[in-house]
């Protein structure tokens, strides 16, 4: 009777703990999505100076049109063509997304998809297919961060927005 009593209290503090340390981990990676953010800012000055970054930006604030006119050449050397690209439609599990993008000037100026609306994934989708358009024109390439409880949609998003902007290319 005391070996299962033990027992019972060693099953619950262990599932305790482990769903402590699982609510613990999910704060942590809120940060994580801000810390590329401003990785990406100070990743565009430093290459520029290697000196005194505090200097160059100075610098390119008097430059601006030049670095305004190189912006444009190496959007134009990305490839990306302005007009309405549509990615291949993805399926999964749970239905097809077809991503279609709008490039402007060498940048993505709209991200639109194409996804089931009904049963569950009506539920889900949207706000994922939402993020996941925000991300795209932050980031302005395939490379955006995987919606949690939309896995299957934001692989099939991702896999569709890269078709797009081969087309695009």
């Amino acid at each position: 009777m005391r070996r299962s009593t033990a027992a019972a209290v060693g099953t619950l503090t262990g599932a305790a703990l482990i769903l402590g340390v699982r609510l613990s981990v999910q704060p942590a990676a809120l940060p994580t999505e801000a810390a590329p953010v401003a990785q990406q800012e100070t990743e565009e000055p430093a290459p520029e100076g290697t000196s005194a970054p505090a200097k160059k930006p100075a610098a390119n604030s008097s430059s601006a049109p030049k670095k305004k006119e190189t912006t444009k050449p190496a959007a134009e050397d990305k490839g990306l063509k302005s007009g309405t690209y549509k990615g291949k439609a993805v399926q999964n599990p749970y239905g097809t997304v077809q991503v279609t993008i709008k490039v402007s000037d060498g940048k993505i100026s709209s991200a639109n998809a194409t996804y089931p609306k009904t049963g569950f994934s009506g539920t889900i989708n949207p706000a994922a297919i939402s993020k996941l358009s925000q991300q795209t024109l932050k980031v302005q390439s395939a490379d955006v961060d995987t919606v949690s409880g939309a896995t299957f949609t934001s692989q099939s998003y991702k896999t569709s927005l890269q078709a797009a902007l081969d087309a695009a290319a």
